[in-house]
């Protein structure tokens, strides 16, 4: 009797037969270990479709997503872009790399006397390590440096509340020479002192433009003593919309005093901070934007109106050969930090990042026209990274609090310069 198997091995034989396609029953072949692998997976040989069954898929059109606002202004001199940085404990060669990216020609860095000269006899070795590399690092890759000077130490002032000038003005001088001798070549630019008609930067005196500009001509001494080459940047007046005479004088004010006490006597260009606050570069106090509901009612909190009314000062005294450097200026915008800004900082819930990138550009390119104008120094590059949301210095930042590019990093990269 036949087995269910056996007949039905018997039928599939028959048929096969009769297709004429020979039925070989596969004989076991022994392998050799040697070509077994343990570990090896067995690989198919992929076989190929038939034409019919293949459907053509077309490739998704995709359109690319702008990274900033288009640029419409005019081409760029690299030499008159600049930046300001965070510098204590950075990973200097990527920092270096941002700037090359950026394509600027000046990186600015503040030096905060204080911490660099704790004691008379004594200088911090640690401060001076991150801007030895910095100065090292940018000069080497073709990069100009800018060191803005200022925050006497405790123990040359009359007071310790807040930050303010020594009572001593050699010691600036001679803080200035050991700068200027230690960076002998390397720094091509030192800015004397910063915003000193706000009693925060100007505390233990009354605030004055004439006794700023002695200060300046000591420290002025000091970095020609050594470094004859590189140049001295008197310090920016703060944009207040403030004439009490105590908390802050009238940047305007304030300018017309530095210039009356001589001061382009004794530095070769003169330092001006030409915040926009809200405001369009290309709005006016004249003419403001409608839409912004704060800060505009103030010759000071408008970038062209600053920019034209200190020009006009330099006209009024005189004053020719010497420009106007854009130490600091910039938008402010808290959009994507996930909270709203700090206290004092509320109108950079008006500016959108895309905004603030449209803004940077827009500035560079309406001085860029003025030849009163010179280097202008975008604050700030990566102040977000490194304190965090909490800060106002944050929103100014290129960089966003994780260390992403805002759309003003590559609004700035994107700019055409020479």
């Amino acid at each position: 009797m036949i087995g269910k198997k056996q007949l039905l091995f018997y039928l599939i034989f028959l048929g096969l037969a009769a297709c004429g396609r020979p039925v070989v029953e596969p004989t076991p072949t022994a392998v050799p270990r040697a070509t077994i692998s343990p570990t090896a997976a067995p690989t198919a040989t992929p076989q190929p479709l038939p034409a019919e069954t293949v459907t053509a898929v077309p490739a998704p059109t995709l359109t690319p997503t702008p990274t900033h606002p288009e640029y419409t202004g005019p081409t760029l001199n690299r030499s008159d872009i600049g930046v300001q940085v965070y510098l204590h404990r950075v990973d200097v060669p990527a920092l270096v790399a941002q700037l090359h990216e950026l394509g600027v020609g000046w990186v600015k860095a503040q030096v905060s006397w204080k911490l660099f000269q704790p004691y008379p006899d004594q200088y911090s070795e640690e401060q001076f390590a991150d801007l030895d590399a910095l100065v090292a690092q940018a000069h080497a890759s073709g990069i100009r440096v800018m060191l803005s000077v200022a925050k006497a130490p405790e123990w040359s002032r009359p007071t310790t509340e807040l930050d303010g000038p020594p009572a001593d003005y050699d010691l600036y001088r001679q803080f200035l020479l050991r700068l200027a001798q230690r960076y002998q070549g390397q720094v091509a630019a030192y800015e004397l002192w910063n915003e000193p008609n706000l009693q925060r930067e100007w505390n233990g005196v009354p605030l004055d433009a004439a006794a700023l500009v002695e200060l300046i001509r000591a420290g002025a001494e000091g970095v020609q003593a050594g470094d004859p080459a590189a140049l001295v940047i008197s310090g920016a007046p703060a944009v207040t919309g403030i004439n009490d005479g105590v908390t802050a004088v009238d940047d305007r004010v304030y300018f017309r005093g530095m210039l009356a006490a001589g001061v382009a006597e004794v530095v070769d260009g003169l330092g001006v901070h030409p915040y926009g606050w809200a405001n369009p570069p290309d709005a006016t106090f004249a003419n403001p934007d409608t839409a912004v509901p704060s800060h505009n009612n103030h010759p000071s909190f408008f970038f062209q109106d600053t920019l034209r009314d200190y020009g006009a000062l330099l006209n009024e005294f005189g004053i020719a050969g010497k420009q106007l450097w854009v130490t600091e200026f910039g938008w402010g915008s808290f959009e994507t930090f996930g909270r709203l800004p700090p206290a004092g900082a509320e109108f950079m819930s008006n500016v959108s990042e895309w905004q603030q990138a449209a803004f940077t550009q827009r500035a560079f390119a309406l001085a860029h026209d003025w030849p009163w104008v010179g280097p202008q120094m975008l604050w700030n590059l990566n102040f977000a990274p490194w304190l965090g949301p909490d800060f106002s210095e944050s929103g100014y930042s290129l960089l966003r609090p994780d260390g992403s590019p805002r759309p003003a990093f590559f609004a700035v990269a994107g700019l055409p310069k020479q």
